[in-house]
């Protein structure tokens, strides 16, 4: 049986707190299942003026709802080299973070917030960089 690993929150060097591991985590492993909210996307523009816009996910098949997830979910960093990924699963209301490399313990835990790990689309949080 695969043991999940033990994570914990800390100041990142990204910016704000991230997601950390306190022992090694193996390529491929399971990292975190994380129960997930899902808000109506009608509710967007409201959210969008809080401090919700800076957490929620596009969810659905169809992109059609909006998904806050909880346990550590919404805080892991975003990285055009992470070293995790994540897979939502829309009927079980869940999403799973796998580990793409070997991650040392004490390192932090960072994802594609593309959804594709090699994504190189850009956020609000870039100020027009290219």
């Amino acid at each position: 049986m695969q043991q999940i690993p033990s994570l914990y929150i800390a100041d990142s060097d990204l910016g704000g707190r991230g997601v950390f591991s306190s022992s090694p985590v193996s390529a491929g492993s399971i990292i975190e299942i994380a129960p997930v909210l899902i808000l109506p996307a009608e509710q967007r523009p409201l959210f969008d003026q809080t401090l919700i816009h800076d957490y929620y996910f596009i969810w659905g098949e169809n992109d059609e709802a909006l998904a806050l997830l909880l346990g550590n979910g919404s805080l892991y960093n975003h990285s055009f080299e992470p070293n995790a990924e994540y897979r939502p699963d829309f009927s079980g209301q869940t999403m799973s973070f796998y580990a793409l490399t070997e991650i040392e313990a004490g390192e932090e835990i960072t994802v594609n917030y593309n959804g594709d790990p090699d994504g190189k689309g850009r956020f609000w949080f870039h100020g027009g960089e290219e």
